[in-house]
């Protein structure tokens, strides 16, 4: 199973201006900086998570359909199912009919339940399913929790900075961090 992003987000869950007051920077010399490390810290929190923050698009690949009917994405909380494409014997697309599907998209993992449909042609990759997945449009959707996590880790890079070169972030994250994200990481036995 893989997942890629087929359209990145169209901002970001923190604004420049909210990150700098919690910085307490009041120029704009290093804007270039802070939003750098605000991309490095959504990054960061979405791959700690599995979760993404703003809605966007992504692609889950299957080889097969599973046997229990019930597939698990690793993104969410999933609002929609955009389109499942499997390919046949001749590696030509076949659209399927959403019709029959139940989405859990809040749960976590989120869950597709489907009714049974054709076999793919293609050993690898030969089922698609494209989702959006997000918690809304901006950052004013995100949950209060992760956004303070995402202003404490930014802080930390930030005042570590010559530290650690902006390519090897994050180096580090800072006290508490944990705990604000742990209701929202999926945790094995």
């Amino acid at each position: 199973m893989t997942i890629t992003e087929l359209a990145p987000p169209l901002g970001e869950p923190l604004t420049l201006a909210e990150t700098k007051a919690h910085l307490r920077v009041e120029t704009s010399a290093e804007d270039g900086l802070i939003a750098a490390l605000i991309r490095t810290v959504r990054d960061h929190l979405e791959r700690q998570t599995g979760l993404s923050l703003l809605t966007r698009t992504f692609r889950l690949y299957l080889d097969d359909w599973p046997r229990a009917r019930v597939i698990q994405i690793g993104r969410g909380p999933v609002q929609t199912i955009e389109a499942v494409t499997v390919y046949d014997a001749a590696g030509m697309p076949v659209a399927v009919d959403a019709a029959g599907f139940v989405l859990d998209g809040q749960a976590r993992p989120a869950r597709l339940i489907l009714p049974r449909q054709q076999q793919p042609g293609r050993v690898i990759n030969g089922i698609e399913i494209d989702f959006t997945a997000g918690f809304g449009a901006t950052g004013a959707d995100v949950p209060d929790t992760l956004k303070r996590a995402m202003l404490l880790h930014a802080a930390l890079l930030y005042e570590f900075r010559g530290a650690v070169s902006i390519d090897s972030q994050p180096a580090a994250v800072p006290a508490g961090y944990d705990r604000l994200i742990a209701p929202f990481c999926r945790r094995g036995l």
